[in-house]
């Protein structure tokens, strides 16, 4: 991709030649205020000073939205601060994430969360959604401030305590029965903590043969089980997050054609990587949940082609090199994700021929949108590519091959677990509402 011109600035008008929308046929996007004012054939449009963008080739995609995204900041800017979370995210695609909550202090009061919603706003590469605690502290003992965080000006809709699961019963219920004033969702880190207490890498057969602590499937299913019978009782929304074993999408698959008002997410690490990679002792593959078997990857992999997993969601989760640099057990958990997310759906996904360019859009922009209540209004993302709605596009080279290298990326952090992996497809540019983020495959400095 090359631009005719060079804007003075990222934002203004934008004639995308020859862009491909969901892989379709070739057409011009004309992107200007802050709207996708024209979709035209090829060579037609003419808008004056306008910067021209060659196209031929790429997938024009609605800007990604990820569901789950540690951006660490309050308290461990060390490993990654809002805005280097976010200038990743543009860099991968996306024009909207959801903050998680297990920041330091806490997101679990208002305040918390328009801190972080104000930071991203003015860091200006993605729009930063945060994700309110459900608990007060992540303790799983004291309902926090849902009311207060959906009101607030960070307009809070969903609420996990990921990192840690809401194991309590009632606390879960009462989470859930409280949501549906203001059509929030649940997101639960699925792990019952007394089967996994220790756990280290999944149970099986290669935790037996390298004597490491095993984290058991049921552990994740059982919490599923209960949790989709609850919001059940209760008609509210759940969501699953980070969903990893074949059974867990079994469950899933139950509670739709039960008609639970559930939905659940996969990693794009659980759709490619399995437990196998433990033996090389390497913490970089140390992840919760944990990598699992070659049949777990299968099944997810069914599970999202079907749609019984809703979305990709990247769980992008940056540490400092001390606390992955260590000895397995004394390693944290988490890999970043948001700069190769799509790389990895399309080898998974796409070239399998599982999947086509339009059920990408579906599971990495519509569908999170709509979970995550962002998916209406002037500041809507997921949305089609028509003229009218807002300028969230992604273009993408499905053609092009890239290495993987780390310390390159545009993260903070390095603790990527395919370091070395050559991928394929490379995000070239990123518009937020008609505004260049990333242009020829760069971020684009801020003035």
């Amino acid at each position: 991709m090359s631009a005719d011109t060079t804007p003075a600035t990222a934002a203004g008008t934008y004639v995308l030649r020859g862009a491909r929308p969901l892989g379709g046929e070739p057409v011009d996007l004309v992107l200007d205020g802050g709207v996708i004012a024209q979709v035209v054939a090829v060579g037609t449009a003419d808008v004056d000073g306008a910067v021209v963008v060659d196209a031929q080739g790429l997938v024009a995609l609605p800007g990604l939205v990820d569901l789950h995204t540690h951006l660490r900041e309050p308290g461990r800017e060390d490993a990654e601060t809002i805005s280097s979370g976010t200038r990743a995210a543009a860099a991968g695609g996306f024009t909207a994430v959801h903050a998680m909550a297990n920041t330091t202090p806490v997101a679990d009061t208002a305040g918390v969360v328009e801190q972080v919603w104000r930071i991203g706003r003015d860091a200006g590469w993605v729009d930063v959604h945060p994700v309110g605690a459900v608990s007060v502290g992540l303790d799983g003992t004291q309902l926090a401030e849902l009311g207060a965080m959906a009101d607030s000006a960070a307009r809070v809709r969903v609420f996990s305590d990921d990192g840690k699961c809401v194991a309590d019963p009632i606390l879960m219920r009462r989470a859930l029965e409280y949501v549906k004033a203001f059509d929030g969702v649940v997101a639960q880190h699925a792990q019952e903590p007394r089967l996994t207490e220790g756990a280290q890498m999944n149970e099986g057969v290669v935790s037996a043969e390298l004597g490491l602590p095993g984290w058991p499937a049921v552990a994740e299913e059982a919490i599923i089980a209960r949790d989709v019978l609850l919001a059940e009782h209760v008609g509210s929304r759940l969501h699953v997050c980070h969903l990893s074993t074949a059974g867990s999408v079994e469950i899933v698959r139950w509670a739709k054609g039960r008609g639970i008002d559930v939905t659940a997410e996969v990693t794009p690490h659980h759709l490619i990587l399995t437990d196998d990679l433990a033996r090389q002792y390497d913490p970089v593959f140390k992840v919760n949940p944990p990598l699992r078997t070659a049949r777990d990857v299968e099944a997810v992999r069914e599970g999202l082609a079907d749609g019984t997993i809703d979305i990709v969601a990247t769980d992008h989760a940056p540490h400092t090199r001390e606390d992955k640099d260590c000895e397995w057990a004394a390693a944290a958990f988490g890999m970043t994700g948001l700069e190769t997310a799509l790389s990895i759906v399309q080898q998974t996904m796409v070239d399998t021929g599982r999947m086509t360019w339009a059920d990408v859009a579906r599971v990495l922009s519509a569908a999170p949108a709509r979970i995550g209540r962002i998916d209406t209004g002037e500041r809507a993302h997921g949305r089609p590519l028509e003229v009218g709605e807002p300028a969230n596009v992604t273009l993408v080279d499905p053609a092009a091959r890239r290495v993987v290298d780390g310390a390159v990326q545009v993260t903070s952090s390095t603790n990527t677990p395919f370091q070395g992996y050559e991928l394929p497809g490379r995000v070239v540019a990123t518009f937020l509402r008609g505004t260049a983020t990333v242009l020829d495959g760069a971020p684009v400095e801020k003035e």
